[in-house]
């Protein structure tokens, strides 16, 4: 007798009622049947085939799996200083509000340059840890880059380019951290 675990047939048990088609099917392919098939080992290659195919598969997705946390592992230690950042550039902002009010009383001022190179230490800090401003006047408006606050014809400055820049913005690396907040020609007011 064959061994059940590689034979996939069904053998009845003595007395079991079967289908008609079912009966005649584990009769003629019962343990003393005949083997009509060319090669006894076909039904077990193929499972090996079956079982070679999903393991390879199995090995595939673990490569990707571990792929994709290592990118994203990378990634979260590439951008973990993003929310320190953001939060710091509200500060350099309003620094840099307090540094055009000290200027109001001269450049030679002590406040003025103490100022300056406060905001000279930081600005540099944030460009060591990847901080980028994004160049906005005079540039031609990127909805990517760029958010519109509003539009003025101008006539020396063609349709579509930005005129002024309100607030700037910032890239982290190669992605965008705040955009830069202009106003934007609308072309000749003729």
């Amino acid at each position: 007798m064959k061994n059940s675990k590689t034979d996939r047939r069904r053998i009845p048990v003595t007395g079991e009622a079967m289908p008609n088609d079912a009966a005649a099917t584990a009769a003629a392919t019962g343990p003393d049947a005949p083997d009509n098939n060319d090669d006894p080992t076909a039904g077990l290659q193929a499972d090996l085939d079956r079982f070679r195919d999903l393991a390879l598969r199995s090995q595939a997705d673990f490569d990707n799996f571990k792929k994709r946390a290592t990118r994203e592992k990378e990634d979260a230690i590439k951008y973990a200083n993003s929310s320190l950042l953001e939060r710091l550039i509200a500060i350099v902002d309003n620094f840099e509000l307090g540094l055009s009010a000290a200027k109001s009383e001269g450049e030679k001022s002590p406040v003025y340059s103490g100022m300056s190179m406060v905001l000279k230490q930081l600005t540099d800090f944030l460009a060591e840890n990847g901080l980028q401003p994004i160049a906005a006047e005079g540039e031609k408006f990127d909805p990517n880059l760029h958010e519109a606050i509003a539009h003025e014809p101008s006539n020396s400055v063609p349709e579509g380019v930005v005129l002024r820049q309100m607030r700037r913005g910032y890239r982290l690396k190669d992605r965008l951290l705040r955009p830069s907040s202009v106003v934007v020609s609308s072309g000749s007011a003729a």
